[in-house]
């Protein structure tokens, strides 16, 4: 049975860990092997993007104790900060005595933004739009066959009025489900299409026809209770919720609050070969659609006197098409997942992005930030001044506890031990 709870997964060596991974997933041995070594070929690379030299390797780590609507899940991290995925499995594994995550999303639309300048009336240009927006989604169904068959395609037109500095533009709006691809190319194919006939339409010139990155209709949501006597006490959950209604209404907090959030986030993103900058792009924008960047995640304390944490955010991803097809390790991270949709993939953002979210408010509200991010420094120090296997945590400790954490000092300590 599969489960994300490992007890003493940390203290095992990268080789068994991905060993146990594998038997709890049921990776092939490819798999394992993409996992292990290199994962992509530099002549596989050559074929992803342009004027290839070599490859940058990001470490991919697991999370462990996420318990998401029900079921048990592993969660493969690509990052290169430290301290995020033993983040996030603390702040997963302190969610379980409330239920774990529980989740809801919306349908996978996307949108696609047609630009249209040029046109003498463009209030009533704008209901010529929607007049026809019958024939407008047809025409653009043509152009995907195979994602209709699917149960996707247009679902809805909309067109507005935006005033700009260069007078008044209509912009249409193709509101296409893309069911388990991220959707940019089918989104964009439908776009460009559509520019003569909107032109036809409206008298006007098309310009832009591409999707936003603000998929504000397709989005995921978490919720957590975090119980008071799991977390620290009553005073640990008021400094939570009052850390919480900072970034709630102060940008310059806000934007901190949600670089946590997205430091789970995106390395999941990262791990399953999804786009990481559309994501970004997606969250950051939606924490602002009221007129002022606010946080992505909102934390209240329940009558109980428990803390409970929720999420909402774009989420454009993808299991079919680009990187998480092609790249070896990106499809072994998506079997680790167990997701059956991008759906699935969502949700499972959103409750890393709440787990990483929590344990940095956590730990801002008891010992501070700096305490578990010093010691992983630590021993990122010990290793440039060449300190090796037992040495790494002897050096690290001795740095740690007396918070001289630099080379010079490292190379002191290491010649000591020699």
């Amino acid at each position: 049975m599969k489960t994300s709870r490992i007890s003493g997964f940390y203290k095992l060596s990268a080789p068994d860990r991905l060993k146990m991974v594998a038997e709890n997933s049921g990776l092939s041995e490819a798999e394992v092997e993409a996992i292990g070594s290199l994962g992509l070929s530099l002549d596989q690379a050559d074929k992803m993007v342009e004027n290839v030299v070599g490859l940058f390797q990001i470490p991919l780590g697991i999370a462990t104790n996420f318990l998401i609507d029900g079921r048990e899940v592993l969660v493969p991290m690509a990052t290169e900060e430290p301290s995020v995925i033993a983040a996030a499995s603390n702040g997963a594994r302190m969610a379980l005595a409330g239920g774990g995550f529980v989740t809801s999303s919306t349908e996978p639309v996307m949108r696609a933004l047609i630009q249209v300048t040029g046109v003498d009336d463009p209030w009533g240009t704008r209901l010529a739009i929607l007049a026809r927006s019958g024939e407008i989604a047809a025409r653009a169904n043509e152009k995907d066959p195979m994602l209709v068959s699917h149960g996707g395609g247009v679902v809805g037109v909309e067109a507005e009025v935006v005033e700009t500095r260069k007078g008044p533009m209509v912009v249409v709006h193709l509101l296409v489900d893309c069911r388990d691809a991220m959707g940019a190319n089918a989104v964009n194919t439908m776009a460009e299409a559509l520019a003569p006939f909107i032109e036809e339409i409206t008298g006007g010139r098309v310009y832009l026809r591409i999707i936003s990155n603000l998929a504000d209709l397709r989005l995921a949501r978490a919720r957590a209770v975090f119980k008071a006597e799991e977390i620290g006490g009553a005073e640990v959950v008021d400094g939570i919720v009052l850390a919480s209604a900072l970034a709630e209404s102060d940008p310059y907090r806000a934007a901190t609050h949600n670089k946590g959030i997205m430091n789970g986030v995106t390395a999941v993103t990262m791990a399953t070969g999804n786009d990481t900058r559309a994501i970004e792009a997606g969250a950051h924008s939606y924490a602002a659609r009221g007129g002022m960047y606010r946080s992505l995640s909102v934390y209240e304390k329940n009558r109980d006197g428990d803390l409970v944490g929720s999420i909402e955010l774009p989420v454009a991803v993808g299991t079919v098409g680009g990187a998480t097809r092609v790249h070896p390790v990106a499809r072994a991270a998506v079997r680790v997942l167990g997701l059956r949709s991008a759906d699935d993939l969502g949700r499972i953002l959103a409750s890393v992005g709440l787990a990483q979210n929590f344990a940095a408010l956590r730990a801002l509200a008891t010992e501070g930030i700096q305490r578990g991010h010093m010691s992983l420094h630590a021993r990122n120090v010990a290793v440039q001044a060449g300190a090796k296997g037992d040495e790494i945590e002897a050096v690290a400790g001795k740095m740690a506890a007396e918070k001289r954490i630099n080379v010079d000092r490292a190379k002191e300590l290491l010649s000591g031990m020699r």
